[in-house]
Formats: C-alpha cells, sequence, structure tokens
C-alpha cells in the first residue's frame, strides 16, 4: 500500500508539470497561429486534455466488442461531461476564491462571456440532442446515425466559430516558453519569441505526461481500492473519473492563478462540448444497444440530466447579469454531491 501511496503522488507531480507546459505552450501555439482565446481554451486546449480520458471509452467500445465493454464505454462518456460540469466548476470556483483578494475585482471573473455562453448553449443543444437518442426504440437504429451525423456538424460548426474569430491575446501576457532555452541558436536571436517547431515539441512532451501521469493515478487508485475492499462499482463511477479530468481541472487553477479566466473556463466548457459531440457519435454509431436508457443504465444516464441542471444553474445567471463568480461555480459542488448520494445509495441496496 506504501508503494501505491508514493506512486499516486508521483502521478500527481507529474501531471501538475504536464499541465503546467501545457498551459504555456498551447498559449504560445495560440499565438504563433493568431487565434483568438476561444480557440485557444476551448478548442485547442479543451480537445488535448480531452483526449485522454477520451481514449479509454473508444477503446472499450471499438476494439473489447463484449457488451460489458459497451457498458463501460459508455458509463465512461456519460461521466466525462457530468464531472466536467460539477466538480471541475466547484474546484475552478474554489480556485477563484482562494486568489481573490489578490483580484481587482474579487471572485467575479474576467471571462468573455459572449465565448462561455456559445460554449454553453452548443453543449446544452449537443447533450440534450445525444440524450434523447438513448430515448429512442431499438428498432429505430438508422435515426441513431442521423442524431450521429448532425452531431459531428455541431462540432464542425463550433470549431468554425472559434478559428473564425479575431485574435485577442497580446505576447506581453505570455510568459516565456519554458522549452525555449532548448532552441538555443533561435533563443540567442531572438530571446522572446520562440520557434512554431519548439512550440509544438513542448505540447506534444506536455500532453505525454499528462497521459501517462493520470494512467499511473488511474492505476495506483485500482490497487488502493483494491487492497481497501472499495467496491468497483463505486470505482468506475466516482474514484477514476476523478483522475481522468485532472488535466482540464488542474490547467483551469493554473489560468486562474494567472488571471486568465477565459481560458480557465473555455478550457472547461469548451471539452464539455467536445465530450458531448464526439464519444458520444462513437457511442450511437458503434455501441447503439448500449446508448439506451434501461433500468439497469439509468443511474448512468441520471448524471446527463444533473450534467445539464447544473450547466443551467451556473451559467443562466451569467447570461442576464453578465458576469460570472467564483462562489456561482460552487454550486457545481453541490450537483456531484447529489450524484454522488444517489451512487451510494444504490451501491447499498437502498434504490433496488
Amino acid at each position: 500500500m506504501f508503494v501505491d501511496v508514493v506512486l499516486l503522488g508521483v502521478a500527481f507531480i507529474v501531471i501538475l508539470l504536464g499541465a503546467e507546459l501545457f498551459t504555456n505552450g498551447i498559449e504560445w501555439f495560440g499565438r504563433k497561429l493568431e487565434l483568438a482565446e476561444g480557440a485557444v481554451g476551448s478548442v485547442l486546449a479543451a480537445v488535448g486534455t480531452a483526449l485522454p480520458e477520451t481514449m479509454i471509452p473508444v477503446i472499450a467500445i471499438l476494439f473489447s466488442g463484449t457488451a460489458s465493454a459497451e457498458a463501460v464505454g459508455v458509463g465512461a462518456i456519460l461521466g466525462a461531461p457530468f464531472m466536467l460540469a460539477t466538480l471541475a466548476m466547484f474546484v475552478t470556483g474554489s480556485a477563484v476564491l482562494i486568489v481573490a483578494r489578490r483580484r481587482p475585482d474579487d471572485d467575479v471573473m474576467r471571462v468573455d462571456t459572449q465565448v462561455l455562453g456559445y460554449d454553453v448553449r452548443i453543449f446544452v443543444i449537443a447533450y440534450a440532442l445525444a440524450i434523447g437518442a438513448a430515448f429512442l426504440p431499438a428498432d429505430v437504429g438508422p435515426a441513431r446515425w442521423v442524431v450521429a451525423v448532425v452531431l459531428l456538424g455541431i462540432y464542425a460548426w463550433y470549431v468554425k466559430a472559434h478559428f473564425d474569430a479575431d485574435p485577442a491575446m497580446h505576447e506581453e501576457e505570455l510568459a516565456p516558453l519554458r522549452f525555449h532555452r532548448v532552441d538555443r541558436r533561435a533563443h540567442r536571436q531572438d530571446p522572446a519569441v520562440p520557434r512554431l517547431r519548439i512550440v509544438g515539441i513542448q505540447v506534444l512532451f506536455a500532453l505525454g505526461l499528462i497521459i501517462g501521469g493520470a494512467y499511473a493515478f488511474v492505476g495506483a487508485i485500482e490497487q488502493l481500492a483494491d487492497e481497501l475492499g472499495v467496491a468497483e462499482a463505486l470505482l468506475a463511477l466516482v474514484i477514476a473519473p476523478i483522475a481522468t479530468e485532472l488535466p482540464e481541472k488542474f490547467n483551469s487553477v493554473i489560468w486562474v492563478r494567472q488571471g486568465k479566466d477565459t481560458l480557465a473556463m473555455g478550457n472547461i466548457t469548451g471539452a464539455m462540448v467536445f465530450q458531448s459531440t464526439i464519444p458520444t457519435v462513437i457511442a450511437l454509431l458503434f455501441a447503439g444497444s448500449a446508448w439506451a436508457v434501461t433500468e439497469d443504465s439509468w443511474i448512468a444516464f441520471l448524471s446527463a440530466g444533473i450534467a445539464l441542471a447544473s450547466t443551467a444553474v451556473i451559467f443562466l445567471p451569467m447570461r442576464r447579469s453578465g458576469r460570472l463568480t467564483g462562489r456561482r461555480l460552487l454550486v457545481g459542488g453541490l450537483f456531484y454531491l447529489g450524484y454522488l448520494s444517489v451512487v451510494m445509495a444504490q451501491l447499498f441496496g437502498l434504490l433496488g
């Protein structure tokens, strides 16, 4: 058990290091390509950090080929938006409150509400459409294919809108690229601006650290759960998703600490859009029988309803008032605890 605890700590540090390198590198990547903050946070950062946990259900569905593997994959697909809309919001809100004394507006976040509002609208539309497909009768399989095509179109339109936006980032806001000194010749010629290839190397290296650290973290948690006798269902529904969502949380915390709130929130809302479209398309096309609300799967699909409810409670006030506060993000923690209580009630047989 001691070895597992040490491995857990090492994996945690590796993820933190990877997240710091990734946030620094992805900002420079956006600067070199002259992209807007929305494109950097909601697309590049969101997709980059969402890929590790996305590969787990994709592999389970496409390469395992068993009904149980498909069920695990569907559960993981549903778990990602839920964790982002609840726990990730709570962690980011907590980070805002911790640094609030050093901020000019206390816990009022300096975000582009138009960018976040657009992300949230796309997420709600896409996820509601995907979950609605789970209520379709089993004999209308072609309808799921239509929904899948629509979801792909929605995400393509979403990405295009962010990449077409005017860039608003400025070089003076960026910390020096961590790997810039590796390119000694370019660093001597221009110490302020790195070459794109070095930026790409740092981003890929950071992603490697994040992926490796996340897998080691999950492995250590599984070992500890086995040694402590924790139920596998609790591990699958609650513990493992926390580990796989760590990259988004740490990236957002780092950006909050730097005062880059649009990037911090876009990293989460952009990942929500990605997770509600691309992975759900995989489920609709290749695990249609498992993407259905039944007596066995209702608790997993309940997480989708809670994710949508948490999103509404957090962002509807932002739409009316034009501002977002750290305290408002803490609501996500309440929704997470509410779902956790339902899971525990089922595990202990209180729900049948």
